[in-house]
């Protein structure tokens, strides 16, 4: 695991070496090549606010990051929490959970999760939507109006792999369309960029995202996921 601190602050040489880690796997130093173990993930975070001095991170970087998460100000009760253990003369007792063979099982339990075409054709139009030039897509006004890039196919990669994690969290063996409309945010928002129309009228990425999904019809969807459901449930157990 990798945490990268301030990402934006790194120069774009050190990121291209991290786009490397991240793609492939790999680093190559000295002309050589350098294989990493696994399971290998990397967590980054930068300052939203302070910009000045910083090195923006190319769209094909972000592309390579699952989820982009803002992380606000904590609660009350956690803030409290925070001052009480740092202010402290306490030792942390760290206890080791999991090893990188646990999590390397959880990841493929995950990816076993069975998903139903109705879900994948409904997280791909998430993506396709976002693409002003994509045929047959559809393309709402405010994305025509607002969006000068739209999100890969990575992106409906993503949307599924997050929504099968969302669904064994939630203590379900399925996938629903309600699952990738909850994943849509952190999934999509570094992957849509808006272009000087959306930056003059204040529209965020968020704000895409969220109109997408008010956008996409969903009853059809939502008695898709119903029947499936069913099914799953009148099955004999093995």
């Amino acid at each position: 695991v990798i945490l990268a601190d301030e990402i934006n602050r790194t120069p774009p040489k050190t990121q291209a070496a991290l786009l490397e880690a991240m793609q492939e796997h790999q680093v190559t130093a000295g002309g050589k090549m350098h294989r990493l173990p696994q399971p290998f993930f990397v967590l980054a975070t930068q300052n939203p606010i302070e910009q000045e001095g910083t090195y923006p991170l190319p769209e094909a970087q972000l592309d390579r990051f699952m989820f982009n998460i803002h992380v606000g100000y904590p609660s009350e009760d956690e803030e409290f929490q925070i001052v009480r253990l740092t202010t402290e003369n306490r030792k942390i007792d760290l206890k080791h959970i999991l090893s990188g063979e646990d999590v390397m099982k959880l990841q493929e339990t995950v990816r076993k999760v069975p998903v139903a075409d109705h879900v994948i054709r409904y997280a791909l139009q998430f993506s396709r939507m976002t693409r002003r030039g994509e045929p047959n897509a559809n393309i709402p006004d405010f994305v025509k109006e607002y969006v000068a890039w739209g999100a890969g196919p990575r992106a409906s990669q993503y949307l599924i792999l997050a929504g099968k994690a969302r669904a064994l969290l939630k203590g379900r063996y399925h996938v629903s369309t309600e699952d990738i409309r909850q994943v849509a945010i952190p999934v999509l928002r570094h992957r849509i960029v808006t272009n000087f129309n959306a930056e003059a009228e204040g529209m965020r990425s968020d704000t895409i995202v969220k109109k997408l999904i008010e956008t996409i019809p969903r009853q059809q969807y939502d008695d898709l996921d119903a029947t499936t459901a069913k099914m799953l449930r009148d099955q004999p157990a093995a």
